[in-house]
């Protein structure tokens, strides 16, 4: 008798770690290690989703055309080329169910967020992991690694959990060496810690083989109700469509995420709080002799000299009662991933940091 098997590449999959939330020991825990919003989500968001609680025996809006009118407007998209998703996560998987299958390779990044190996192989894909330089994407080493059965390539930019970024030339480059049958994923899920940024939306546009991915849960503060969105040329969303269930977003989610995003003056408030206290944060930890990239989301990565120094500084935070994110599984065994709170949070970071690191550097 044949046993039941699951689909290949399925049991290749190391499960998703989230950053840790509970500390033993410690009642009120500062949670820096999941880059949530310090601020929380906007009043309005508050209270559309409490209104909109009154209706939960009804079935929400399929098209979602409340929600996508919203960010249309916001961010000056045409709404029929936009798709919602649980969390940016989900709309990833859609494009990588519609577009990889068994056998296909998918390119991501030395750094990458871990997200993309896990899609590739959830549909049977090969995941080619490509270099960067210094915690950058290479552009040349992604292009360098196409061939006839790539099909997706995925970068986040910033990047997730270095921070760094690639500029709009550099994209363009990355976009026109593709072929036209790869699609360039570009999540954009810290677009809006970087002023001026489009998040990849006049890459769209100029390219039909690139699409665009966002988040609700960063700056809009809304990530324990997972809404994402993406945007793309039609014939790419009225693919992604197709697979995506009916359902996939409740009432009081599309009418919260609606009144965040044209909350746009807590957004810029948030964007303000995070680029002064990221600044900051960097500064002071470059002050202790701690290497840090400069960072362009809501997040610092600290380079300590070894995994055994970060993980006593691990150490000295967590006594403190700070838990921030070991990146050892993203190919930085010797660094932490810090989320950019409020002015509290980052000075308990800076005077916990500061006193585990006298007379480790020479002065």
């Amino acid at each position: 008798m044949t046993k039941i098997s699951p689909q290949p590449g399925i049991m290749d999959i190391a499960l998703y770690v989230s950053g840790e939330s509970k500390l033993a020991g410690h009642e009120q825990v500062l949670k820096l290690s999941s880059n949530e919003n310090p601020l929380g989500c906007s009043d309005k968001a508050i209270a559309a989703f409490t209104e909109a609680g009154t209706n939960l025996n009804r079935y929400p809006a399929t098209d979602h055309a409340p929600l996508r009118q919203a960010i249309g407007e916001v961010h000056g998209l045409d709404p029929d080329r936009i798709i919602c998703g649980v969390g940016s996560d989900e709309v990833l998987q859609f494009i990588t169910q519609a577009y990889a299958g068994v056998g296909d390779e998918i390119i991501t990044t030395e750094h990458g967020f871990s997200m993309y190996p896990i899609l590739a192989k959830m549909v049977g894909a090969n995941p080619v992991t490509v270099p960067e330089r210094e915690r950058v994407i290479d552009i040349d080493a992604i292009l360098n690694a196409v061939t006839a059965r790539t099909r997706i390539v995925f970068i986040a930019n910033p990047a997730n959990p270095t921070g760094t970024f690639l500029s709009e030339d550099a994209l363009v480059r990355l976009a026109a060496g593709l072929p036209e049958n790869v699609i360039l994923v570009h999540d954009g899920a810290y677009t809006e810690f970087v002023e001026g940024f489009d998040g990849g939306a006049s890459l769209v546009d100029r390219f039909p083989n690139v699409v665009m991915t966002r988040t609700f849960s960063k700056i809009h503060g809304l990530g324990g109700l997972r809404i994402g969105w993406g945007y793309a040329q039609r014939a790419v969303i009225d693919v992604l469509n197709r697979i995506r269930q009916p359902f996939n977003l409740s009432e009081p989610q599309m009418a919260a995420a609606s009144a965040a995003i044209r909350d746009t003056g807590f957004t810029a408030h948030c964007a303000e709080l995070n680029a002064r206290m990221r600044l900051h944060l960097r500064e002071a930890l470059l002050d202790m002799g701690i290497a840090c990239d400069e960072s362009h989301a809501n997040f610092v990565l600290a380079r300590f000299v070894s995994p055994d120094e970060a993980a006593a500084a691990d150490a000295a935070l967590r006594t403190e009662g700070i838990l921030v994110r070991s990146v050892s599984g993203y190919g930085l065994p010797s660094a932490l991933r810090i989320t950019v709170g409020d002015e509290d949070g980052c000075a308990r970071v800076i005077d916990c940091l500061a006193r585990f690191m006298q007379g480790r550097r020479p002065a």
